[in-house]
């Protein structure tokens, strides 16, 4: 389907008037009505009922417009990150320390290379989403949904739970865990990033039905520090599946459990509201809602 046929669909839909849409294009308003009626056409279904004054978007338009959204603000960011393109000032991203640096940053180089000028500031949630408002940070990956009128988040990926050990750990438990639940890890030892077991305390709930009885052998206040321990035979954790993917292919860890649900934790991308267009944060913004679908 011929991509200037989406992006005058897109326009329309969100100027609301052909006209509005045409200026924003660059083109004449014929063009826009020839662009809407092949896509119709192609589709084979109506996209805008035509009023008086605009036009008005039908249920199909609003699926289309979801669908696609994402992806063309992603290549008008890459048009607009040409090389020798320099942003106005730098973007201040601010998030979680496993996922920016293991999904986000990679994610953003070519950007970068384009003439994004980024700078990053790694934390805890409640503290990264109080700079949002005082404009310390213009983007924030926050593991808690906001709740302030202030601040327009939206979901940017779902992170999966799994229980993990080394090879020598889930050979000495077997399948215990699978025939007796979380009585088979009473005598090992946990390893995890605070006192109050927070990612373990949520897998056991959700897969075993109860809050865990034992106490952290091991903290360590980042994920990273988590694998590492595990990896090296400290005990049994529970990690994101993504920050161990590179493990689970080598070996050096073992899922001791695949339950048929497995815990999820959806991570919201949140900015002030009404700071969604400005140039940069947009083109940021843009380019890590279309990558995010492809890191699971």
């Amino acid at each position: 389907m011929d991509l200037d046929l989406m992006r005058t669909f897109l326009e329309v839909y969100r100027a609301g008037t052909l006209t509005a849409a045409a200026r924003s294009l660059g083109l004449a308003q014929p063009t826009v009505t020839t662009h809407l009626r092949t896509l119709e056409r192609e589709l084979a279904q109506q996209l805008f009922e035509r009023l008086p004054r605009g036009v008005a978007p039908t249920a199909v338009a609003d699926e289309l417009a979801a669908r696609i959204g994402p992806h063309i603000d992603a290549l008008a960011a890459v048009a607009r990150t040409r090389p020798g393109h320099r942003l106005a000032r730098p973007v201040n991203l601010a998030g979680p320390v496993e996922l920016t640096t293991v999904k986000v940053l990679p994610s953003l180089a070519p950007l970068v290379e384009r003439g994004l000028r980024l700078r990053v500031t790694m934390g805890l949630a409640d503290d990264l989403l109080a700079g949002l408002p005082t404009g310390r940070y213009d983007l924030v990956l926050s593991t808690v949904r906001p709740r302030t009128r202030a601040t327009h988040a939206v979901p940017l990926t779902d992170e999966e739970f799994v229980l993990v050990a080394n090879p020598a750990w889930a050979a000495r438990i077997g399948d215990r865990v699978r025939v007796d639940g979380a009585a088979a890890l009473r005598d090992v030892p946990l390893i995890t990033y605070a006192e109050e077991l927070p990612i373990i305390r949520r897998y056991w709930r959700s897969v075993f039905g109860h809050r865990p009885t034992a106490s952290a052998a091991v903290v360590v206040p980042d994920l990273r520090g988590v694998l590492a321990a595990t990896v090296a035979g400290a005990g049994v954790t529970v990690l994101p599946r993504y920050l161990c993917a590179g493990e689970f292919e080598s070996g050096a860890l073992v899922a001791l459990l695949e339950p048929e649900i497995p815990p999820i934790n959806t991570l919201y991308l949140a900015t002030r509201a009404g700071m969604e267009s400005t140039p940069g944060i947009a083109e940021v913004r843009a380019h890590l809602l279309m990558q995010s679908r492809l890191w699971s």
